[in-house]
Formats: C-alpha cells, structure tokens, sequence
C-alpha cells in the first residue's frame, strides 16, 4: 500500500511562491490552499536534515509567528512521542511558553 501528498506551488516571476496548495487523497484533503508549508526530511545516509520551507506573499507576520509557535509545541510532542525523553520535552515547552509570551501570542 502506498499513499501520496502532493504540494502545488504557483511562483511568480521571481520564484517567489504566490499561491500553495497541497492534496491527500487519504486525508480526504483534494487542493487545499495555504498560506506556508515547513516539510523536514531525514536523510540518514548524510546524516542531515534536508528542508523546504515555503510562504506565500499574502502570508501575515502575525500568522507567521502563530505558524512557528504551533510548529514548535507539535515538534515538542512529536519529540516525546520519538524518544520518550520528558526531561528535554518539559525543556522545550518551557522554550514555546517564552516563545509565545515574547511574540505577544498569549492572550
């Protein structure tokens, strides 16, 4: 069984991302738009991360910051999930609370 996510991106003439959109037909998700997409990739022959992060135009700095404060509480999760490691997933939550209280995200 195989399952596919596709990312379309319209550029401008600069290359600059105008519109993205992105599909998952198992998700149920057919060309969905959005506004950034962050998408990390292991490569475990170099030993590195390989990234594509990607923003539109239209996409506001205030979205942006909520954008990276919800990325970094997920990885947070992602990361005890992985290594079931709580001491250093405490530390990184503590990190996205100052994240958070310093981008003036906490209401």
């Amino acid at each position: 069984m195989t399952s596919e996510i596709k990312f379309l991106i319209d550029l401008d003439e600069n290359r600059v991302p105008e519109k993205l959109q992105w599909s998952a037909e198992d998700g149920g998700v057919n060309q969905q738009e959005a506004k950034a997409i962050m998408l990390s990739i292991w490569d475990s022959k170099a030993q590195e991360t390989l990234r594509i992060d990607l923003w539109t135009k239209e996409m506001p700095v205030d979205e942006m910051k909520k954008f990276f404060h919800q990325t970094l509480v997920a990885m947070s999760d992602t990361f005890q999930r992985a290594t079931d490691d709580q001491q250093m997933t405490d530390t990184m939550k503590d990190f996205c609370e100052y994240f958070a209280e310093k981008m003036d995200l906490v209401k």
